[in-house]
């Protein structure tokens, strides 16, 4: 309060060490310059030299505003470097106060305005906030979901991305295109908290929308998918059909990114197939072989995935079409049935009726079920090449094996293949996320008649009824 009205020098406040005393000369910071920025008691325009203006020709007002405008100059500074400090206390009232700076600054620019009612946003301020939100070699992550609260202005996001974008140039650069893991994990935590406006009128201010050409620059520079960690790209994939794709002006620039990811195989593919039915269904994407990609994919661990129900609900889309040859969708209803066998009860309850749905769509492969017992099955497990598989030559006995499976619901569900199915789908949508857990709750919560039972009264300490101890001892 004293330096605020008796304009006293204050270098003091930046020498400091202990966390406490640092905590305490951000807050006099915050309040100091915060005051002086609503005041106008800065200097607005080119900043001169500190020596020339005390030199110049500048009456006391100004000397006085310039040196305070170095000195908020260097408060910015340490604010910035204390944005690394080890204690998180520090790096969050940090980045709290410069936020506060940025908005101060928007209000009451220090950059004289070209027009009149023109608008200067902070960018270097921001930009030098950004920076050090996406550090090379610490993990800042927990900042970021502090930064988050910020993310929700228009205008902090269009800057946010593009500070990001020039940040990734000037590293890949210095790295020499080799992205570092840290930072790669950085830039991802940090622009997966944007959260993108559905509609052009949720945007308030119009130049927003160049942000989502700057979404597109980061993730085709900082994500190549030959470089990115499994973790890392799983992340990406999550929420790259609709988080990201929606918000690009060219979604089909992420066709190779999502074919790379494809053909990688396990539960990538499987994530990567949200972008792709994206671009498939409204980009007009033609993928070769994509059916046989698909089939492939297809192994004993596809029920045991945590991204299962995301997988099947894809590929009952894919499925859907009734112009599918009835070789293509055999071989998928017979190698799904094999791999049924080693299934849990949760997933069985999920692809039987899957199964059923796609008999409906395909009557020319209900051959399978009607198919007298064969000596020998002619189907081609390890053939890769769904129309060389022999699936049509087939017939559908692990249908027949379940019916005798342990658990009475599988069993019963089974046991449907029997009869002649209804021309009405079933609803699989309820089941693709059904989990052990609510299995065994289910039965838990089912009403058990009681039965009545025969048994012989025990009498005497062994329970026989002519035992030499039951005439002598006696149960009380």
């Amino acid at each position: 309060t004293a330096v605020l009205w008796c304009r006293i020098p204050m270098n003091s406040i930046f020498n400091v060490d202990e966390e406490d005393v640092i905590l305490c000369a951000i807050r006099t910071c915050s309040r100091l310059f915060g005051t002086l920025l609503e005041r106008g008691e800065l200097f607005v325009g080119q900043l001169p030299e500190e020596e020339t203006s005390l030199a110049g020709n500048y009456n006391a007002e100004d000397k006085y505003k310039i040196w305070m405008r170095h000195r908020y100059n260097s408060c910015v500074n340490c604010l910035v470097e204390l944005m690394g400090h080890e204690s998180f206390q520090v790096k969050e009232l940090s980045l709290v106060t410069l936020m506060k700076f940025v908005e101060l600054e928007g209000k009451y620019p220090l950059v004289k305005a070209e027009w009149k009612g023109s608008f200067r946003f902070p960018r270097e301020l921001l930009k030098l906030v950004v920076e050090n939100l996406i550090p090379c070699e610490e993990d800042s992550s927990l900042l970021i979901s502090r930064f988050q609260e910020y993310l929700e202005y228009d205008d902090i996001r269009y800057f946010v991305m593009k500070a990001v974008a020039e940040n990734i140039g000037q590293v890949m650069q210095k790295t020499q295109e080799v992205p570092l893991p840290v930072y790669q994990q950085n830039v991802f935590s940090l622009i997966s908290s944007i959260s993108m406006p559905s509609q052009e009128s949720e945007v308030v201010n119009f130049m927003v929308k160049w942000c989502f050409s700057s979404l597109q620059q980061v993730f085709n520079v900082m994500f190549p998918p030959s470089q990115l960690p499994n973790g890392l790209y799983k992340k990406v994939l999550v929420i790259l059909h609709d988080s990201i794709l929606p918000h690009l002006n060219e979604p089909t620039l992420m066709i190779d990114f999502l074919t790379v990811a494809y053909d990688i195989g396990g539960a990538i593919s499987l994530l990567a197939l949200n972008g792709l039915f994206v671009l498939i269904h409204q980009h007009n994407l033609e993928y070769p072989d994509f059916y046989k990609k698909l089939y492939s994919l297809l192994d004993p661990s596809i029920y045991h995935v945590k991204y299962r129900a995301r997988f099947f609900h894809l590929a009952d889309l894919f499925l859907s079409s009734s112009h599918l040859p009835a070789y293509l969708v055999a071989a998928f209803i017979k190698r799904l049935s094999r791999l049924a066998l080693t299934a849990p009860p949760q997933a069985l309850l999920m692809v039987i009726p899957f199964i059923c749905n796609l008999f409906r769509r395909h009557p020319a492969c209900k051959v399978l079920v009607h198919k007298p017992d064969l000596s020998e099955d002619p189907y081609i497990m390890d053939e890769e090449e769904p129309s060389e598989s022999r699936a049509l030559e087939s017939s559908l006995w692990e249908l027949q094996t379940l019916q005798s499976h342990y658990h009475p619901d599988v069993a019963q569900a089974a046991a449907v293949v029997n009869q002649s199915l209804s021309e009405l789908e079933d609803d699989v949508s309820e089941l693709l996320e059904l989990s052990a857990y609510e299995l065994f709750d289910r039965e838990l919560k089912k009403k058990v008649t009681s039965v009545p039972l025969e048994f012989e009264q025990v009498r005497g300490l062994f329970g026989k009824k002519d035992d030499l101890f039951a005439e002598h001892f006696a149960l009380e």
